[in-house]
């Protein structure tokens, strides 16, 4: 079973999982764990989740309260986790609009978000021990119908070395 092409899958999977709690949470993190491995150690699971998945991702304890990046830096994962993934909100801004941001990172996050053209979105990026990356940006709608989807790997180079960072032994 091919897990690197399944990561794609897996990503989408945790957006979708995510979007059903709706909008306005906090910073998830997810452990991506061989299907074969969780259902040997945890056999009531049996059911539960769908046997045939070459990995399924499991939620973790919420991430402190601290900078993302300090959180992330400090997560080492067990050999059976392959992967990992994290869904987090986000404000975007058009290009131009980042030009007149200041430098000051205390203030850039009051100061994107009341932005006339900042965008509410929800990135979830993932990333295997083998490098494989992907990521799904979820852009909410601002007139209340369908969020538009975007799926690229490279949408946030950042955060998935950060999360490759964490894989490493």
């Amino acid at each position: 079973m091919p897990i690197a092409g399944d990561l794609s899958a897996i990503t989408r999977e945790v957006e979708d999982f995510v979007a059903a709690g709706g909008w306005d949470q906090a910073p998830q993190l997810f452990a991506l764990v061989p299907t074969a491995h969780l259902l040997r150690e945890q056999p009531d699971l049996v059911g539960q989740i769908d046997p045939d998945a070459a990995l399924t991702p499991v939620a973790q304890e919420a991430l402190s309260d601290e900078d993302l990046g300090v959180a992330l830096a400090a997560i080492m994962w067990p050999e059976a986790v392959l992967g990992c993934a994290l869904a987090q909100e986000i404000v975007m801004l058009p290009p131009e609009a980042e030009a007149d941001l200041p430098d000051d990172a205390d203030s850039l996050e009051k100061i994107a978000a009341s932005h006339p053209q900042a965008r509410e979105a929800r990135l979830v990026a993932s990333a295997l021990r083998d490098g494989t990356i992907a990521c799904v940006l979820r852009l909410r709608s601002t007139d209340g119908e369908t969020d538009e989807v975007i799926e690229h790997k490279d949408l946030a180079p950042n955060l998935t070395a950060a999360l490759l960072d964490t894989l490493r032994d």
